[in-house]
């Protein structure tokens, strides 16, 4: 499975490494991907989720079930 969140939907970047003596190859950027398991008390059950570390600290602010509401809008199955 690909590196991306099922919150925000962050993807890796990609751009070039620079030598010292400044060629350039290609390189990705990687967001911090985390699996957390979340208990979702409106259907009495965990979700494990794919998110990442930003996308924790929103479920910290919004809460599980407004975030889970946002991860179902975009289409992702939880």
């Amino acid at each position: 499975m690909s590196a991306h969140c099922m919150l925000t939907g962050t993807r890796p970047g990609f751009g070039n490494r620079i030598s010292h003596s400044h060629r350039r190859t290609s390189r990705r950027f990687d967001p911090n991907i985390q699996t957390k398991r979340y208990w979702l008390p409106s259907e009495g059950r965990y979700v494990r989720l794919r998110l990442s570390a930003r996308a924790i600290k929103t479920i910290d602010t919004i809460g599980v079930e407004a975030a889970v509401a946002r991860i179902r809008a975009r289409g992702v199955k939880v």
